[in-house]
């Protein structure tokens, strides 16, 4: 099954399904000599485990990553790094009733067109339980980055149709939504607490921003850094849409509005978000994502079968009301592993 690989330097494959034995990520081109041990990459799992607020889910899932390979004395050691986080607490009865029946915004459909088969427990390939090998390969990537100066930070803006107002750094530890809004965060459980109990489920927007990059990753034309961004993102199942700097507002925007002025100071707005014409300018790199509403919900809704036949369906099982919190360290590593992959491209380039 092509399309398990991203990178060309700083390539990640990830592997497994939901209800496997595991699931895993092999990293190939991570540079020797990066420390590196099993608490930097768990300590990103742990932050896409299930919470305990109105949106999760009630499947207990320790993800504890095992490193099989690629680490010797706590150090990488430039040949591929492979890990493992083993499923525990699967319950793939519960999805038994779902083996011919498409469930409406799943994959169960499209996936049967290509190959003719499909795991129907708790979606298999194309479940969101996926992720979690994308956030361990992220990490290391983001270790990585972080020898460099590069942190990438991302944070709940919208969530239901609930958008932030003000913006204040210290509420995002605050609340489990990581909102840097504490009333939004307020009203955004309220309304996961409604959701759940109406059996239906809820979208939202996640804001990403990466501080210190520096100018001049990137390149002009196919392999743009906004342009591999955008799909590393949209590469995660739950995403519709991207936006970058100013997003669909530069569409309505005059030139004179749009453009980023510079002073001896550097840019001085940042509606490019941190890219003109493919490369970083050194400014913090801006990045949304809008998540789709999980397509898992309590309430009836009419499908087909594999014949083609009309059923009605209530899907069953524990899912999640929202992608948020979840999502957050998920779009963290996919921008991670687009920023080693460049960086790495660009110490190519220096050395010729």
């Amino acid at each position: 099954m092509p399309g398990n690989s991203r990178g060309k330097l700083f390539v990640l494959t990830t592997w497994g399904e939901s209800h496997g034995e595991a699931l895993g990520a092999v990293i190939d081109g991570c540079p020797p000599g990066l420390e590196l041990g099993i608490k930097d990459i768990q300590e990103e799992l742990d932050r896409r485990s299930p919470g305990k607020g109105a949106g999760g889910t009630s499947r207990v899932e320790e993800d504890q990553v095992e490193i099989l390979s690629g680490v010797f004395e706590g150090k990488t050691t430039g040949t591929p790094i492979s890990l493992i986080i083993r499923n525990k607490d699967q319950k793939s009865a519960d999805y038994d009733y779902l083996a011919d029946v498409y469930r409406p915004g799943h994959g169960d459909f499209t996936y049967d067109r290509k190959y003719g088969i499909r795991d129907h427990r708790g979606g298999g390939r194309a479940s969101g339980r996926e992720t979690a090998a994308r956030v361990a390969g992220g990490a290391v990537a983001k270790k990585l980055l972080l020898g460099e100066g590069i942190i990438i930070r991302a944070f709940t803006i919208e969530l239901g149709g609930i958008g932030i107002v003000g913006f204040d750094e210290a509420a995002l530890e605050e609340n489990r939504l990581c909102c840097p809004d504490r009333e939004a965060a307020k009203k955004m459980e309220e309304a996961l607490a409604s959701a759940r109990a109406e059996g239906d489920t809820l979208g939202g927007v996640v804001e990403i921003n990466v501080s210190g990059c520096p100018s001049g990753l990137g390149e002009p034309v196919f392999d743009r850094i906004d342009a591999d961004l955008a799909g590393s993102l949209m590469g995660i199942g739950t995403v519709k849409a991207v936006e970058i700097g100013a997003g669909l507002m530069a569409a309505r925007m005059k030139g004179s509005e749009s453009n980023d002025s510079m002073g001896p100071e550097g840019f001085r707005t940042n509606n490019a978000g941190g890219v003109i014409a493919g490369i970083t300018t050194g400014a913090d790199i801006v990045a949304r994502v809008a998540c789709k509403p999980i397509p898992s919900i309590a309430r009836p809704q009419d499908t087909v079968d594999r014949r083609g036949e009309p059923v009605t369906i209530t899907v069953k099982g524990r899912h999640d009301v929202c992608v948020i919190p979840r999502i957050i360290p998920v779009c963290e590593a996919m921008t991670a592993l687009v920023l080693a992959d460049h960086l790495l491209m660009q110490r190519a380039i220096k050395r010729r």
